[in-house]
């Protein structure tokens, strides 16, 4: 496993590999069985349920996404932020994957998986072609791929954005590279094409995550070393003409790049603006830029150390607001001495300056100036960053060893063991993104002052029914951090389902003075409002949600529930419809839509809404019932038979199926359809489960009675049918049983005339 570096002129990159350098095993399949590895070592993350932790704002909770990669979705893509960042080919990946996979998550899983082995599969390929290294770039590949830090980026479906503009962003670099090296190669003309397919795939990757507005730096050292397009012996010591001799002999470098950077710059914007009318950017009020510089300094430090020493990682690393001075000022000066040692070794060791600058430069857009969010830092930060170090530390032991006598054997073996313990580093962190509660109980036990982790760990308990410990949870978020808007809401839904309406409701008007855009607080305060009864502050407070949140379904769903409590059916109407157009897999919005144009005789309407919403869910049996009353109504019995059937089915005891059933085997017009027998059963069953105390159901039981030739029978219970109706004031049922009394007592059963005609 040696490989070794000859400078010659006609090199296209500055260097050339060694006869012992050149692989007896193709490069292709290198790179393939590299992917392969990574496949193997990842697969675990197949296994792994959505988290609480952005999934549901990309993928579970999102209409968008799950209703695939259409042209209305991909306007939606483009045209609307997710989690106030737009990446609209990120997005729309997500849609695909709903659309082959739906929301069974190890699909989601897979992709992340491929990709992320691709990736290091095009490290190799993009290393190997820079420098004709084999075994130095693939080493690099394989720590890059199998690191632990890599674990977020793939096991997390929410950083699909990591992974895949990652892909991107190495395409160009390879496209770049192969431009680069054929304009310096004699007698060829630099290939346009591989030009454009550089600033091709670098606009994807921006369009995928806009992490990549660095890149075209990346370019520049690139140039620098290993390209060589800036030979190392211009870099001398700097006097006051350095830089403007330096930009003006390779002012074409700059030039070429120029719209690499217009692209940076114009996503730059982007992000800037949508970050900020999103709420996610941190005004310098809250956080001083003393702050956030010393913030950066530390995080720097921190990341080079859990490159090397990867433990105690987590999903989430809370800002301490102020680092401790001399902490900070240490940080600085690691910084600096590591970046004055870099650069008097520039000559010498070119890759030292290049991988260094590579990793603080592309991390300036994630370090924490312009702050966004809660956290201090995080290791999907270090995808591509990263990069540079391990290139420089594999160079740097290659060059450090290299006069070694054995010095092939100990490269070997210590690659082969920093390879072995990533290996077990990255199975062992894959084992806590197993679940929600499995990742945040990891991150509290190696964080601090977690206010995150104990509020999603809350969210998960509280699904899972443990109540009081999601309570105590969120109590501990809101201690940690008072001004948390999403805890007091989330708070108050868990005090809500412990029946502890009036405390609920002062959570969720919390949420709302923290943060008055809260729409999902909005809504849930609406929701408490209608149990309190209070229908009218619930209307509005449903307005107020669907003001904010144009497309939010469920504030349209349960805003037509309170209006048509109101007797606003029309109004209703439309909000339920709203709700459909924005999820037309929305089986309560379906359902009561269905109801309401029942209500109005709307039937066709109705019977088309109840078949769509069980074709979205056939396992409730009470649409089946819903839907076979319009047909019954609609003058279709059979139909209707057929559904109340299977909604017997699904429940045997469905007491409204039962009646409903029984009534038109007893008194359906049609001679074929009625069966007296099996109705007296069906009735006898759904008084018995009512405890014969339902009027409607006892008379349905006398019309039973009457069909199977049981006329004193029918009488006796059809008496009874009235006077319970007339003691509990339903004056039209006891009227229409003191008919059918007439029919019984004169020997004849009840048959419902036909339908007339149009």
């Amino acid at each position: 496993m040696s490989d070794t570096v000859l400078k010659s002129k006609p090199a296209p990159s500055g260097v050339l590999a060694s006869r012992a350098d050149r692989p007896r095993i193709p490069v292709w399949l290198l790179a393939l069985l590299l992917a392969l590895v990574m496949i193997t070592v990842y697969w675990p993350a197949t296994r792994c349920d959505f988290v609480n932790y952005d999934d549901d704002l990309y993928v579970t909770s999102n209409v968008h996404v799950q209703n695939g990669l259409t042209l209305e979705n991909v306007k939606w893509a483009f045209s609307n932020p997710v989690a106030a960042n737009w990446h609209p080919l990120t997005v729309m990946s997500h849609m695909l994957d709903c659309q082959l996979f739906g929301l069974n998550p190890w699909g989601h899983h897979l992709v992340n998986v491929l990709f992320h082995a691709l990736n290091a599969a095009l490290v190799f390929v993009l290393l190997r072609q820079l420098t004709n290294a084999t075994w130095r770039s693939l080493l690099v590949a394989a720590l890059f791929g199998l690191h632990p830090l890599r674990v977020e980026s793939v096991a997390w479906v929410t950083e699909r954005k990591d992974v895949l503009s990652g892909f991107f962003g190495l395409l160009s670099l390879i496209f770049y590279t192969r431009y680069a090296q054929t304009k310096q190669t004699l007698n060829a003309q630099p290939s346009t094409l591989n030009y454009f397919l550089a600033l091709f795939f670098f606009a994807l990757g921006l369009l995928s995550k806009p992490m990549l507005v660095t890149l075209p730096f990346v370019m520049l050292l690139l140039d620098y070393w290993p390209l060589a397009r800036i030979p190392n012996s211009e870099l001398r010591t700097p006097n006051s003409q350095f830089v403007p001799s330096l930009v003006t002999r390779h002012a074409s470098l700059l030039l070429e790049k120029l719209p690499f950077f217009a692209l940076a710059a114009a996503a730059s914007c982007v992000t800037f603006v949508v970050q900020k009318s999103g709420g996610s950017v941190m005004a310098v009020e809250y956080l001083p830029l003393s702050a956030r510089v010393g913030n950066a300094l530390v995080s720097y430090c921190r990341y080079l150390g859990k490159l090397f020493w990867p433990t105690d990682l987590a999903v989430f690393y809370p800002h301490p607001g102020h680092w401790p001075q001399a902490q900070v000022l240490l940080a600085g000066l690691l910084l600096v001495a590591i970046s004055v040692l870099f650069f008097v070794k520039r000559r010498q060791y070119p890759f030292l300056l290049m991988g260094w600058l590579w990793f603080c430069g592309m991390l300036v857009p994630m370090i924490g100036l312009v702050q966004t969010g809660g956290q201090a830092m995080a290791d999907r930060h270090t995808y591509i960053p990263s990069l540079g170090v391990l290139v420089l530390v594999v160079w740097g032991l290659y060059e450090l060893t290299r006069r070694w006598q054995y010095h092939v054997v100990a490269l070997s073996v210590a690659s082969l063991t920093a390879i072995f313990l990533c290996v077990g580093l990255t199975r062992q962190q894959l084992g806590y993104w197993q679940d929600s509660e499995s990742i945040f109980r990891h991150a509290l036990a190696v964080t601090q002052n977690n206010y995150l982790a104990h509020n999603n760990l809350g969210t998960t308990l509280g699904e899972k029914g443990q109540m009081d410990e999601a309570i105590r949870q969120f109590q501990e978020a809101i201690r940690l951090k008072p001004d948390y808007a999403l805890a007091h809401n989330n708070l108050g839904v868990a005090l809500d389902r412990e029946g502890q309406i009036g405390e609920a409701i002062r959570q969720y008007q919390e949420a709302i003075r923290l943060k008055p855009d809260y729409a999902e607080a909005h809504y849930n305060l609406g929701i408490a409002f209608r149990k309190k009864g209070q229908n009218d502050e619930a209307i509005r407070q449903y307005q107020e949600a669907i003001r904010l949140k144009t497309d939010y379904a469920e504030a349209h769903n349960n805003l037509g529930i309170a209006l048509a409590t109101k007797g606003r059916l029309d109004e209703a109407i439309e909000n339920y419809r709203q709700a459909t157009q924005i999820n037309p897999n929305y089986f309560e919005a379906l359902n009561n839509l269905g109801t309401i144009l029942a209500a109005r005789g709307r039937l066709d309407e109705a019977i088309e809404n109840y078949r769509k919403a069980i074709q979205i869910d056939s396992t409730r049996p009470g649409t089946f019932v819903h839907l076979g009353m319009a047909l019954e109504q609609s003058a279709r019995p059979r139909e209707a038979v057929a559904q109340y059937r299977e909604a017997l089915r699904l429940n045997p005891n469905l007491a409204g199926a039962l009646n409903n059933l029984a009534w038109v085997l007893a008194a359906s017009p049609d001679d074929a359809l009625r069966n007296g027998a099996e109705a007296v059963q069906l009735a006898e069953r759904a008084c018995e489960l009512t405890h014969y105390d339902q009027p409607l159901f006892i008379g349905t039981l006398a019309a039973a009675y009457a069909e199977s030739g049981l006329f004193p029978e029918a009488v006796t219970t059809a008496e009874k049918a009235e006077q319970l109706a007339t003691s509990a004031g339903l004056t039209a049922v006891a009227e229409k049983n003191r008919q059918l009394l007439e029919l019984y007592r004169a020997g004849k059963p009840y048959h419902e005339p036909l339908p007339t005609k149009p």
